[in-house]
């Protein structure tokens, strides 16, 4: 993704389709293109590559972050063709943030830093984020609540997108509370067994399986009951090379859940793009409101760059897929939603 290339014109068809009035997205595609041309979240460098005076600029991101919704805005990216979605959860440290109101303490219980948990859709072996939330260990003081009772706010704010896609999530999501919520939801799912738990799994009639299996082998159990409640298909597969045998948990077929694991591990590296492409860690709001609008911003300018530059890579080695043809779904969605 070369930021330099993307035009301004290119963000403001994506924006247009993706913001609420020409106003909004006039002022949205300048925000991103600068987010981009900056590779920085940061106000002051973002204001820096925006053409005009750069004080004027930094009033006018925080009067447009004051009434915009880029959150409302980054939903619009979720793609109802993809074939699963798939989160990650990433820390972002804040070093220096001893009093900011979300900051905790990330896992090593001594580093400064809260967490983003993203949400995003395959598209050509990359990932377009479109949903998120962030908690740290002090907002989840704060609220007297857990992580868990995050991960279960953060697939509330998707339910209603969903249809058969399941949600593909690691081996921190591998608990039988969120495994009962997404078969109460009625929502597919795929997630990495934790193993390390020694968590019991039994047939129907009670009895203990041993999760054991030989390098190059494959196992597939039906209609098993993770801790003897939950009803579960497993998969299991030890890849020759590998130092452990890798355990999927779903209600799809344990066959196709395998696979979509798999697929998964090809493109969650793209989340990790956002740190070393547009240095997210690099987030200085002091209030979470602005946070999260900012986030999103940084997500939409990823995402957006991401469809730009296929769109460019299309026309010009292949001549084939234009740029109304990507954004043909996000026009169907902005639609979709504000029929809602």
């Amino acid at each position: 993704m070369d930021q330099k290339a993307i035009r301004l014109a290119d963000l403001r068809e994506f924006a247009g389709a993706l913001f609420d009035g020409e106003v909004e997205a006039d002022k949205a595609a300048r925000i991103l293109k600068a987010i981009l041309d900056a590779r920085s979240p940061r106000i002051s460098d973002i204001a820096h590559n925006m053409p005009g005076n750069p004080e004027a600029n930094y009033k006018a991101i925080h009067r447009f972050l004051r009434w915009a919704e880029p959150q409302k805005a980054l939903k619009r990216l979720y793609l109802e063709e993809a074939d699963f979605v798939l989160a990650d959860p990433t820390d972002i440290e804040r070093l220096q943030a001893a009093k900011t109101e979300y900051v905790g303490v990330l896992k090593d219980g001594k580093t400064r830093g809260f967490q983003a948990l993203v949400f995003g859709v395959p598209y050509r072996g990359r990932a377009i984020p479109f949903h998120f939330i962030t908690y740290s260990s002090r907002t989840i003081g704060q609220e007297a609540t857990s992580r868990n009772l995050e991960h279960r706010r953060a697939l509330e704010g998707i339910k209603d997108l969903l249809g058969n896609q399941p949600v593909v999530l690691d081996r921190e999501f591998s608990y039988e509370s969120l495994f009962a919520d997404f078969m109460a939801e009625k929502i597919n799912y795929v997630i990495r067994l934790n193993t390390g738990n020694k968590a019991t799994i039994t047939d129907g009639e009670g009895r203990k399986l041993s999760l054991s299996i030989n390098p190059g082998e494959k196992v597939f159990l039906r209609g098993v009951f993770y801790k003897g409640k939950v009803g579960v298909n497993l998969a299991g597969q030890w890849k020759r090379g590998f130092k452990e045998p890798m355990w999927v948990i779903s209600n799809l077929e344990p066959e196709e859940a395998l696979t979509i694991y798999r697929a998964r591990m090809k493109i969650e590296e793209s989340f990790k793009d956002l740190k070393s492409l547009l240095n997210l860690e690099k987030l200085m709001n002091k209030g979470q409101e602005k946070l999260e609008k900012m986030i999103a911003l940084v997500l939409l300018a990823y995402a957006i760059g991401l469809l730009v530059g296929e769109a460019l890579r299309d026309r010009m080695y292949q001549g084939g897929e234009k740029m109304e043809a990507i954004l043909r779904p996000l026009h169907t969605t902005q639609a979709t939603s504000k029929a809602g």
